[in-house]
């Protein structure tokens, strides 16, 4: 299956960083291009293993997604349990690595199948560039959101510093 993997070093504590990429609802529209609106499901209050998120994308894709990892404040994994009809299986990985107090590098993995069958050698190639260039814009304006301090606070609270 292909993958795409963009990496980013934010000038952050790992936890910050961490908090800043499970954020939701308005916050997470804020800084993220990809999303339109993104929720937790089935009555969450919070991330964690198991926890559904309905996501729509910008363009009106709707996606439902599963966390099937959440190991705060180095990993969070989902996988893909509804979404639209071109993927046939879609899933991402957000590692992070603190490189020293303040700074932490960010590592977002996708991988992907497209549907129908006879359509991926052509569809994937193209799936891989498109999916590339919105990371790439996700995960720039992720770094962004990390040195905004209003969603940091939002994040983390007020004593984000601390």
């Amino acid at each position: 299956m292909p993958q795409v993997e963009v990496r980013r070093t934010v000038e952050v504590p790992i936890r910050v960083a961490f908090a800043v990429s499970q954020t939701t609802g308005p916050v997470r529209a804020q800084w993220d291009p990809f999303i339109h609106s993104q929720s937790l499901m089935d009555g969450a209050e919070r991330p964690g293993k198991g926890v559904r998120t309905l996501t729509r994308h910008r363009l009106g894709w709707r996606m439902v997604s599963e966390y099937v990892s959440y190991q705060p404040p180095r990993n969070v994994g989902m996988t893909m349990r509804e979404g639209p009809w071109f993927f046939r299986v879609f899933g991402g990985g957000w590692r992070f690595t603190e490189d020293a107090p303040d700074r932490t590098t960010a590592i977002w993995k996708y991988t992907f199948s497209c549907r129908p069958g006879w359509l991926r050698p052509i569809a994937e190639p193209i799936g891989m560039r498109l999916l590339r260039r919105d990371i790439e814009r996700r995960i720039d304006a992720f770094v962004k959101a990390c040195n905004d301090p209003d969603v940091v606070a939002a994040a983390v609270g007020p004593d984000a510093d601390d």
